[in-house]
């Protein structure tokens, strides 16, 4: 299998109309943390808030070319719902998405928003596909796959031809899999345009369906997803996608929910940036150490945007957790009027930002005029937090380190 360059400009000339060029942005702040020039592709700020407006696009602009197509149905966790109906409704079709039932709600509205009508079916991307094939075999539609459609690869695949416009000299370019449509387009057009350039997927650790065909050489499939990254979560990878990926992409790294959850916590804080979990994995490799970018210009896609703000706080807390901004322990105390307030004392002579206090009198093992005091707060990060119980320690606090939930 093979994606023509002349099919991927194709798809570039057909998307000028239709698409914003995104930015790519130097971070001076990611740069300074890893020793390589890490700039930002922002298709966080596209359309419809993610990339997959261009592989939904050019496919519905080429059926409409070829007079093939009434109607569309197409399956999706969120963003290619979002592309499909705005490129339908752009191209006067009707369009009808079917998403997993635990489909973020702002992704629900925001499809419907674009004149598409939402089924909700299944716990996942998969079931969710099924429902939307038995749709589309009773009502004579054009099925619209999210990733495993040569013309849906040729539009992704836009995306790395704007980098090369934008940054000649890029080593490297990361990107976000799932279904591995995204990986496999860009990948596709960089290899054919500039060998050099190194192109990386990166995937959650709990849906990993991609990095372990690229380690197999062969379509590897997984039973179950898990990762707070709904975008990538898929368990059955294209056929296609994984081909092409096989054939011209460099590797696949995996990273973790904390590890992903801190990228995005430090997206909103250093970049002022809004990135959804699967769009900030590619940044969360660089920070984690999973491949070398040292000294090399480096292009991390942030391919969406579309977080549900039910959904920031989690996150938040994730990430302030995962870079040592959030400490929890348990102290026992003489159970005596002042006590609490002296401990409190200490944490604050130490820069500690009481979060909760909780009593505990039950716990087992402890005198009649004793108790425990379980305490969270924010800290600066890893040193400041050993300083802080090493503070409690000397005023003769017995300290236990808690599990941070």
């Amino acid at each position: 299998m093979n994606i023509a360059l002349k099919d991927i400009m194709r798809a570039s000339e057909r998307l000028k109309p239709i698409l914003h060029h995104t930015e790519l942005d130097l971070s001076s702040t990611f740069s300074a943390m890893t020793g390589g020039n890490i700039y930002l592709k922002c298709e966080n700020r596209q359309k419809t808030g993610s990339f997959k407006i261009r592989g939904a696009s050019n496919k519905i602009a080429a059926l409409v070319e070829r007079g093939e197509v009434s109607s569309v149905v197409a399956s999706s966790a969120g963003n290619h719902a979002q592309g499909v109906a705005y490129a339908a409704k752009k191209f006067g079709i009707p369009a009808t998405i079917v998403m997993p039932q635990a489909a973020p709600i702002a992704k629900v509205q925001a499809t419907e928003g674009y004149g598409a009508k939402v089924v909700l079916a299944g716990d996942c991307y998969d079931a969710a596909y099924t429902r939307a094939r038995e749709i589309c075999d009773s009502e004579g539609a054009t099925f619209l796959h999210p990733y495993n459609d040569p013309e849906v690869i040729a539009g992704q695949g836009t995306l790395g031809v704007e980098i090369l416009g934008d940054l000649p000299t890029v080593d490297m370019i990361v990107v976000p899999a799932g279904g591995g449509g995204l990986l496999a387009g860009v990948a596709s057009a960089v290899k054919q345009l500039n060998p050099r350039v190194k192109v990386y997927g990166v995937q959650a650790e709990g849906a990993n369906a991609i990095a372990r065909s690229f380690r197999e050489k062969q379509l590897v499939t997984t039973e179950t997803v898990s990762t707070i990254a709904d975008g990538i979560a898929v368990k059955v990878p294209g056929d296609i996608t994984v081909e092409l990926i096989n054939q011209y992409a460099d590797g696949v790294v995996t990273v973790s929910d904390k590890e992903i959850s801190s990228a995005i916590l430090l997206l909103m804080e250093r970049c002022k940036q809004i990135v959804e979990p699967a769009g900030a994995t590619p940044l969360a490799a660089v920070l984690g150490g999973k491949l070398d970018v040292e000294g090399k210009n480096v292009v991390c896609v942030l391919s969406g945007g579309n977080i549900d703000v039910s959904f920031i706080q989690s996150i938040i807390e994730q990430g302030l957790v995962a870079r040592n901004r959030r400490l929890k322990f348990i102290a026992k105390l003489v159970d005596r009027p002042g006590s609490l307030v002296q401990l409190l004392n200490v944490l604050a002579d130490a820069g500690a930002n009481i979060l909760t206090v909780e009593h505990d009198k039950l716990m087992l093992g402890l005198n009649p005029n004793e108790t425990y005091v379980r305490v969270a707060c924010e800290v600066g990060g890893k040193t400041h937090g050993s300083m802080v119980i090493s503070e409690l320690k000397n005023h003769g606090y017995q300290v236990e380190l808690d599990e941070v939930k």
